[in-house]
């Protein structure tokens, strides 16, 4: 387990995530071909290949922001074929981005907040008639975002700064705590590290192992720092120009010789 800590077992030692032969094409651009693919319940498996290897499309689908060609996926026995983003995260299923997307110019605090919208059973007119049970499932909901502030690392005293003069490793941060706002099984991680110093990275490289300890997480995540991929990783899939062209362990995935070729380079070897 690298050293990582020991996932929670499951009752069942079940799959919670299941592809099979995913396939999108953009015009005449076939960016996922054919793609087999699964994610035990409570593991971190890493996603890796070359820009434009069709990651982010398969991230994309997973999350329903793009509909598959063909193919199917089925999440916790659910399909989610034709379901909306919200739906999808609504069944269970939360991403950060490569590109940091928060709101800007609103509060740290009020970013958690809009991540637990999925979970609140409030409606809108109830909120305008002011009713009592609306303030209470607000002060609750407030009271969790300052709970996964601190579950992320990230000072309370930053909750009513505006989101833009955070500074870059804690935005990283804040836009973590936000998908976990939803209570999610699987957390999808996209470039996780990304634009992070080294000190910074191993720090994201520690969290992500204690979420998905302490919250009980599945963690999918796309990531280009092979130090952070071999470092947190119990299964790597490896895609080139859209297909997978292997998947093993950190150890095998290092010696694979197709995958040095196309990805790694000679100096994996080394």
């Amino acid at each position: 387990m690298n050293g990582l800590g020991t996932p929670p077992t499951s009752p069942m030692a079940d799959v919670i995530l299941s592809v099979h032969h995913l396939t999108k094409r953009f015009e005449g651009l076939v960016a996922n071909r054919e793609i087999d693919f699964e994610i035990p319940r409570y593991a971190i498996v890493s996603m890796i290949g070359p820009n434009g290897a069709g990651k982010t499309t398969f991230f994309n689908q997973l999350t329903g922001i793009i509909e598959p060609t063909s193919g199917t996926i089925e999440f916790d026995g659910t399909s989610v074929i034709g379901m909306a983003p919200h739906e999808v995260a609504e069944l269970g299923i939360a991403r950060t981005y490569q590109n940091i997307r928060l709101f800007a110019d609103m509060t740290v605090l009020a970013n958690v907040m809009v991540g637990r919208h999925v979970r609140m059973k409030a409606q809108w007119y109830e909120a305008v008639l002011g009713l009592p049970h609306v303030a209470r499932e607000e002060a609750a909901v407030e009271q969790r975002a300052l709970e996964l502030l601190d579950e992320v690392g990230l000072p309370r005293r930053y909750a009513d700064d505006l989101a833009k003069n955070l500074p870059y490793g804690h935005q990283r941060r804040l836009e973590l705590a936000r998908a976990l706002a939803s209570d999610p099984k699987l957390l999808l991680l996209d470039e996780p590290t990304a634009g992070m110093n080294p000190g910074e990275t191993r720090q994201m490289t520690d969290l992500i192992a204690r979420l998905r300890r302490e919250l009980e997480l599945t963690i999918l995540l796309i990531e280009h720092d092979m130090k952070v991929v071999m470092g947190v990783s119990e299964r790597i899939t490896v895609l080139d120009y859209g297909e997978r062209i292997a998947e093993g362990s950190p150890e095998e995935i290092r010696a694979n010789p197709r995958v040095i070729e196309a990805y790694l380079g000679k100096q994996a070897t080394a």
